[in-house]
């Protein structure tokens, strides 16, 4: 039996209660404190243990200017052995913060990291060891590095930072985690309380016809979030690193795991509204937003109203055009390998699909819905008849000795009127569809409804099983074979490298990927299944739906080992990541 020694701890004695994240302004070359240590929390009914940055969750939001430094002098009193990434920024590769680039700090050791940061946007610091639980239990912030030129976003009234999450709450308590080994592996812990800015309440106020500036953030472990505030007007004006191509309104903006999104919103009717999150099956309040009913001042309402171009990344898609056509310097490939035992004892199996549990087979084989390995389960207890010869009854499937026909449940059987005809009921036969389900992932997957995304964990009790040892997440080089770790890309600073994502269908549980690239760069989105990017944007993680493929130009900028993964944090902490070189420009 597992002990609570084997998980993290939940008791929440004597332990401060967690406070509001602040905000604060760093100047060039200024040091700022960040700890690391336990909180009590209040979660709807329940108040957990969780961890936050400087006692609050999320940890404080940091602003500086673009092209400035600071030193960050980060103290760890978790439960854990600690490093913090700071994701998105091009900075100096030894204080990347990840075990590639230092030693872990454990329990009251410090470290001092050297912070730059050349791009505006918004970008965010999370941990990078047991990245699973750190994160699951609070420990996340922003930091938007405001440009230098002062007209570089449209103007606005107002600046919000807010960051998604959930988190999974059982028996009053975040649902445990143990020490040893990641679970939920198979799609990545999902939560059954979201949180905006941390609440679950999370309120805010405006003017009417205000204009604030949401600077999002996607901190949650595997959810991904479709964001609208119905009733307002909403202009995407940037992405992971600053300013997108084309400000363009929108309904709704889509945001995976460790993504960010900057949206400009102008309320033009006083009330509640809400900020939602939107799946094609649910809707989730995120925060509700009180409009008043006096004007904001100064108008903006002309400025808002006039989508702009970035002439900047106009220029890029001019530089970008030899890329589109020309072959990928790169393939890389998504893959998972299930190995679920069987069930115990000497009873029949039958195979079926966590996902679709109407799908069964009495042979090994993937869904025909999803493409998922269909795994072994202990068998109903069913009496099989012949619907031609009727007094033929077995315990166990097979064929009739009379006439050959497959023996069919005799509950089917009646319910058909017995003796005559009959095709195999209700039961979907994967093995007859198994080549549809391979290789025409979008189909399968149905991306009409789902858009090629797990929006909710459907296999929960499944899930929750999985480890590392039985649920292999892969990235391959195509050009080599190798896998994960073994992966060994190097470049040089000044590449331009173009890298194919294939998220395959053939692996034993489809789904989407967040592949981010550390600070070595940052990339470019060149197209998605063939299709030209309509509007570029400077990222540094990109969300490759199921069965999608999305080729990326990678600017290499910054010498160092960095690290590639995917951003589901129970995928990478699964082995799904791997290391390359940049060699500095001069080879040196």
């Amino acid at each position: 039996m597992t002990t609570t020694h084997d998980h993290f701890p939940t008791d929440v004695t004597g332990l401060p209660e967690a406070h509001p994240s602040q905000f604060v302004e760093l100047a060039e070359g200024e040091r700022f404190d960040l700890s690391i240590a336990p909180v009590a929390k209040r979660i709807g009914d329940a108040t957990v243990r969780m961890l936050g940055y400087n006692g609050s969750i999320p940890g404080p939001t940091l602003k500086v200017r673009e092209g400035s430094e600071i030193i960050v002098d980060i103290e760890n009193q978790g439960d854990t052995e600690a490093t913090v990434h700071w994701h998105g920024l091009r900075l100096e590769n030894r204080y990347d913060g990840t075990h590639e680039t230092q030693r872990p700090m454990g329990h009251g050791e410090r470290y001092s990291a050297r912070v730059s940061f050349p791009d505006p946007g918004v970008y965010w610091y999370h941990p990078h060891i047991r990245e699973d639980y750190g994160q699951e239990m609070g420990l996340y912030g922003n930091v938007i590095v405001e440009p230098a030129d002062p007209g570089y976003w449209p103007p606005v009234h107002r600046e919000v930072a807010v960051t998604l999450d959930d988190i999974l709450i059982e028996d009053g308590q975040v649902a445990p985690f143990s020490r040893t080994e990641t679970t939920h592996s198979a799609m990545g812990r999902f939560g059954n309380v979201l949180l905006g800015g941390g609440e679950t309440d999370l309120s805010l106020t405006a003017s009417l016809d205000e204009v604030v500036r949401f600077y999002l953030t996607n901190t949650a472990n595997t959810r991904v979030f479709r964001v609208a505030v119905p009733g307002a007007r909403v202009k995407l004006v940037g992405g992971d690193s600053g300013r997108i191509e084309h400000e363009q309104f929108v309904e709704d903006v889509v945001i995976a795991p460790s993504e960010r999104a900057v949206i400009d919103v102008q309320f033009t009717q006083a009330g509640v509204l809400r900020m939602e999150h939107r799946t094609p099956d649910r809707t989730y309040c995120l925060a509700a937003i009180r409009v008043g009913q006096e004007p904001a001042e100064p108008s903006l309402t002309d400025q808002f109203e006039a989508p702009r171009t970035n002439a900047d990344l106009a220029g890029e898609r001019e530089r970008i055009a030899p890329y589109l056509e020309a072959e990928p310097d790169k393939i890389l490939s998504f893959l998972a390998e299930m190995d679920m035992a069987a069930p115990e004892g000497d009873g029949p199996v039958v195979y079926s699909c966590p996902m679709h549990p109407e799908v069964i087979d009495e042979e090994p084989g993937h869904c025909p819905q999803c493409g998922m390995k269909l795994l072994a389960v202990e068998a109903p207890a069913v009496t099989y008849t012949c619907p031609m010869h009727p007094e033929v009854v077995s315990e166990q499937p097979g064929h009739c000795p009379n006439c050959g026909m497959k023996l069919l449940p005799a509950d089917l059987v009646a319910q058909a009127g017995g003796h005559h005809e009959h095709e195999e009921g209700h039961t979907h036969h994967a093995h007859d569809h198994e080549t549809h389900a391979h290789h025409h992932g979008h189909e399968g997957h149905d991306h009409a409804a789902a858009g090629g995304i797990e929006w909710e964990d459907d296999m929960v009790e499944i899930n929750r099983l999985t480890t590392p040892a039985n649920m292999r997440w892969k990235l391959i080089d195509k050009a080599t074979g190798d896998e994960n770790g073994a992966i060994d890309w190097r470049f040089r600073v000044g590449d331009r490298v173009k890298i194919r994502l294939l998220n395959e269908m053939a692996g034993d549980h489809p789904m989407h990927h967040p592949f981010h690239v550390h600070g070595a760069g940052r990339f470019l989105v060149l197209a998605r299944d063939g299709n030209v990017e309509p509007n570029l944007v400077w990222k540094d993680t990109v969300l490759v739906r199921t069965g999608e493929t999305v080729d990326i130009l990678l600017d290499v900028t910054n010498p160092g080992l960095w690290m590639a993964h995917c951003h589901i944090a129970e995928h990478h902490e699964s082995g799904m990541m791997f290391s390359f070189k940049v060699d500095p420009e001069d080879g040196r």
